[in-house]
């Protein structure tokens, strides 16, 4: 389901070092782009297992690869054996922005042509680049423009094989929340919660029995309390990237089905209705 979109002239710039890249604030929309760089052309330059940022479309309303897209993709790269032995059927990107995390997965899965790759994101223009980003790495996937998934639950129930999110987590006034342009990509409202709290009540719905969810955090989003949040819903988590920058401390959460909470939780929620059924016979 492609989206075709008029959008203005795409600019690229040369790869910084990674430190001089911008962190992910309320100036993440606002950065220079140099007008006089080429983009080199995916003969020019080899296929990476992780996308090469000098090929990543850019745009002044996306958001651009940051200290935790590169955490992202770091932590599919640590996993990567893991992924290709997992031989995932379906993988979908919440928030693809420029689309590097959802163009570096494609790339490590490499050719188990079974694989299928879609990717969402709430700003057009961010959709126009990951199709752009993922044209210039010789790669494929379905773009979808909504918000999360919405309209796309049914069609996707219990059948992705890896979820990916790096969510707007810098905690800002509610009413940035959803913003113009890149300000969707960063502003998450109280406690950089408003969309994760969202997201976690969706992920239940969409892992396949044997699939992973990646998400980044931010230790002022109180990673503890999502996972125990996870937890009951039947999810075991783990650290698998930390990183400590000049403002903030990023974590990347590999969440996964457990057996063993998934059946404490289906036994709580049966206690629980049981009880409310009782209680609703003795007021009545």
């Amino acid at each position: 389901m492609d989206v075709v979109l008029d959008v203005g002239q795409w600019e690229a710039e040369e790869r910084p070092h990674e430190h001089e890249f911008g962190r992910r604030s309320s100036s993440s929309g606002s950065r220079r782009v140099s007008r006089e760089y080429r983009r080199p052309t995916i003969e020019e330059v080899a296929l990476p297992r992780s996308a090469d940022v000098r090929l990543v479309a850019r745009h002044r309303d996306v958001y651009e690869p940051c200290d935790d897209s590169f955490a992202l993709v770091d932590a599919l790269m640590a996993d990567q054996a893991h992924l290709r032995e997992l031989d995932p059927k379906l993988c979908v990107e919440v928030g693809s922005g420029s689309g590097f995390v959802i163009t570096s997965l494609a790339l490590m899965i490499g050719d188990q042509g079974s694989t299928r790759f879609l990717a969402t994101d709430l700003n057009p223009t961010a959709a126009e680049a990951t199709r752009e980003t993922l044209a210039a790495h010789g790669v494929e996937a379905e773009t979808v423009v909504t918000d999360l998934l919405d309209g796309l639950e049914k069609h996707l129930e219990k059948s992705v094989d890896v979820l990916l999110f790096n969510p707007p987590y810098v905690p800002t006034e509610e009413e940035d929340v959803g913003g113009p342009g890149a300000m969707a990509a960063w502003a998450g409202g109280d406690r950089g919660r408003t969309v994760i709290d969202r997201f976690l009540p969706l992920v239940d719905g969409l892992l396949s029995p044997d699939g992973w969810l990646y998400m980044v955090t931010l230790t002022t989003n109180d990673p503890q309390e999502i996972c125990r949040i996870m937890k009951k819903q039947g999810f075991a988590s783990r650290i698998v990237i930390q990183r400590q920058t000049e403002e903030e401390s990023l974590q990347v959460i590999k969440f996964w089905r457990d057996p063993a909470e998934s059946e404490k939780s289906k036994e709580e929620r049966t206690f629980g209705s049981l009880s409310l059924k009782r209680l609703a016979f003795w007021r009545s």
